[in-house]
């Protein structure tokens, strides 16, 4: 129905008749009375969709396409670090009021995140609360609320690529591949003095990242400087990245 109402056209029930207005203010009418051996059927079919460990080249690398993150990255070159204003002193909230589902949801993550080493309990002067996001397909994103820290940072001014410049690079291309980096955050660590400075306040403790959270205000200058490095001798060639998105 999306390209009737685009057309906005109109339908005429009790006539059998659909109205649609030409752009020269003609209006075109489909008359609905045919003979029923006139008609046609459309169907869909749904292609088989290919499964990831169907994939060759994901069976060569397995350790390079996993299901998930099963534990601390590894130390790289660059790491996410949290330098703050002189005489920045800690902050610290009460935990956010969350609807009993939410409550659920929270022990979850936190228990999935304590077992991949992600988080760790804290006692540190810092605590942010935390609340959630509904993702697209419905579940929730456990986010923290770092708006009194980020106040208190020095903020990274690393550039990001212009989108013009990147469509740019698109011109005379037929196909493309597109990667999306699994947990992109989780990739990098935190470097190790300013672990306290991630911590949070939730219902069942409070805890402290390993690795970059959602939410941090140098996230994603520090994370487009990862990318950049990694990908430095396919840039402009037949890479393009922007932040945990990569286009051959």
């Amino acid at each position: 129905m999306d390209w009737l109402s685009k057309l906005r056209a109109k339908i005429v029930c009790f006539e059998k008749i659909v109205q649609i207005p030409l752009s020269n203010g003609d209006i075109l009418e489909v008359h609905g009375e045919r003979p029923e051996g006139n008609l046609k059927q459309l169907k869909t079919m749904k292609v088989n969709e290919s499964k990831l460990k169907d994939i060759p080249v994901v069976r060569e690398f397995p350790d390079v396409f996993p299901e998930n993150l099963s534990g601390l990255p590894p130390s790289r070159k660059v790491e996410f670090r949290i330098d703050l204003i002189h005489g920045a002193m800690p902050v610290a909230k009460s935990p956010y009021r969350l609807a009993p589902t939410k409550m659920q949801e929270l022990a979850n993550q936190l228990k999935e995140l304590q077992d991949k080493g992600f988080i760790r309990p804290s006692s540190s002067p810092w605590g942010a609360p935390v609340l959630f996001v509904k993702k697209k397909d419905g579940s929730f994103r456990m986010c923290i609320d770092y708006r009194e820290l980020n106040k208190l940072t020095i903020k990274n001014r690393y550039p990001f690529p212009r989108i013009d410049d990147l469509f740019d690079q698109l011109q005379g291309s037929k196909y493309f591949s597109k990667i999306d980096l699994r947990s992109g955050y989780h990739q990098l660590r935190v470097r190790e003095e300013d672990i306290s400075k991630t911590a949070f306040r939730t219902r069942y403790g409070h805890f402290k990242f390993t690795v970059m959270s959602f939410g941090l205000t140098n996230a994603t200058m520090v994370f487009m400087d990862l990318m950049n490095r990694v990908c430095r001798p396919y840039l402009d060639k037949f890479v393009i990245v922007f932040i945990d998105d990569i286009l051959i």
